[in-house]
């Protein structure tokens, strides 16, 4: 039987009204009133200023946090999968032991240097108070994660269980298993990806150095200047409606 390695970005989740990463109404062309997102989704600014990073986290990823999984979730429930995504869809629609290379938006961690080993825990942001304006907002999620002083402690603080762009790729986001994943596979399926993160960077360059074939499923899909690609210009939905 073949081992088909699929890995997923933001179009997947598409159907389910989660906006893509990059699009028009993407989380990372809506900023906050003073910085852009590349400024806002990283470590630093978590350090530095902890209000506005999790005021602005919250309004672009936790809202999302109780959408429901479509088709293609439910499609690739029990497929050898490796998900970009953080909104935790492929677990809802039963895959059991996918990778979420870039975190759970629903879940936090003590805040730790990279690289400890520490435990994946829910966040609690069912507790919170919707109807507070946006101070008050700001100061139930500071009590949430354990921030006093208005600065994240090490090994006292939590923080958001998602990858940020200054931070890198370690085992709590189960890196040595997705590497095997992509050595192992006799073809890689790439859905709803933009090829701008270096997750797929990676898969790229073990699939091209070892001759895995490679497909692309997109509606504008990018071209790899690779012979082995094979292209399918058409939505995840359409894709697997296809097959």
């Amino acid at each position: 039987m073949q081992n088909i390695l699929y890995i997923t970005g933001a179009g997947v989740s598409a159907e389910s009204g989660i906006p893509t990463f990059r699009g028009v109404d993407g989380y990372w062309t809506i900023g906050s009133k003073n910085y852009t997102p590349q400024q806002m989704a990283t470590r630093a600014m978590y350090r530095q200023n902890p209000v506005q990073f999790l005021l602005w986290y919250y309004k672009r990823f936790a809202t999302y946090r109780d959408h429901g999984a479509n088709d293609v979730h439910y499609w690739l429930a029990d497929k050898n999968l490796i998900t970009q995504n953080i909104d935790g869809l492929d677990g809802k629609a039963g895959n059991e032991n996918y990778i979420s290379i870039h975190g759970r938006l629903d879940k936090m961690t003590i805040f730790h240097e990279q690289g400890d080993d520490v435990d994946v825990v829910t966040a609690p942001y069912d507790d919170l108070d919707t109807n507070l304006n946006d101070a008050e907002f700001s100061k139930a999620l500071l009590e949430m994660f354990k921030i006093e002083d208005e600065a994240p402690k090490l090994n006292v603080s939590f923080k958001p269980y998602v990858l940020l762009f200054d931070e890198v790729y370690t085992e709590l986001y189960r890196i040595n298993e997705a590497h095997e994943r992509m050595y192992g596979a006799d073809k890689i399926i790439f859905m709803g990806t933009s090829f701008s993160v270096n997750i797929t960077q990676m898969a790229l360059d073990i699939a091209v150095q070892n001759n895995i074939p490679i497909e692309i499923v997109d509606p504008n899909p990018i071209n790899m200047g690779h012979i082995n690609v094979k292209y399918h210009k058409m939505t995840a939905l359409d894709y697997i409606q296809s097959v």
